[in-house]
């Protein structure tokens, strides 16, 4: 274990049930918003988050459109659903999931928060720095995708987070907000992805609108030229 132990989450934590979905959202689509949504009903949370990464430690920089034309993408994405928006990890100066937490866990002390992600990352869970500290700190919910399964079922971090795993309508109506907890959201299939649009508009990033954008957490300005 690498640094400080992101902290344990507390049944006192009252606030709005949040939802985080973070990514590199190269581009955002309407397949994150499809499943953003479901996964708010399912769990009864109250708003998602989504966190666009200014550099995620896992993917290559090669084909990464800049920060702001893809928060852009996110931002139209997310309209007139009750998803906020934010690069905050780069007001944070994280780039570690586990950084993040303990970063958003002391800054928001009564929110209750659930780290939303695809079974594809559940199968390289355990490549994530810290990733059983992540699993102490706030509830997980694995969103199935197609092709992954197999994958994460297999992983090491599942034969970890397995003795975990709740229902959705347990989590949902559970009074007390405790971690580690696992619960395995499953929707009709979704084949989008980010590669593929990338694929068929290679140059979507160039005509992403250059109104700045604000951050809808924040509320600091996300200029286009970064």
């Amino acid at each position: 274990m690498t640094g400080a132990s992101v902290n344990r989450a507390s049944v006192k934590r009252a606030g709005p049930k949040t939802g985080l979905l973070g990514g590199s959202f190269n581009p955002a689509h309407g397949g994150h918003r499809r499943i953003t949504l479901h996964a708010l009903a399912a769990l009864g949370l109250d708003e998602a988050w989504w966190l666009v990464s200014p550099g995620n430690p896992l993917k290559p920089r090669a084909g990464m459109a800049p920060l702001a034309a893809r928060f852009a993408s996110a931002a139209a994405q997310a309209r007139r659903a009750p998803i906020r928006v934010t690069a905050i990890e780069r007001e944070l100066a994280t780039r570690f999931t586990a950084d993040t937490l303990r970063a958003l866990l002391r800054r928001y002390p009564k929110r209750r928060f659930v780290w939303l992600m695809g079974s594809d990352n559940l199968a390289q869970f355990h490549r994530w720095r810290d990733w059983r500290d992540i699993a102490r700190a706030v509830p997980i919910a694995v969103i199935a995708r197609p092709g992954y399964d197999a994958a994460a079922f297999a992983s090491p971090a599942m034969a970890w987070l397995g003795r975990y795993r709740r229902s959705a309508a347990s989590f949902r109506n559970r009074a007390a907000w405790s971690a580690p907890a696992l619960v395995i959201l499953r929707f009709d299939p979704d084949p989008r992805s980010a590669t593929a649009f990338r694929h068929a508009d290679p140059d979507w990033a160039s005509r992403t609108t250059a109104r700045p954008q604000r951050d809808r957490v924040t509320h600091r300005p996300i200029e286009p030229n970064l």
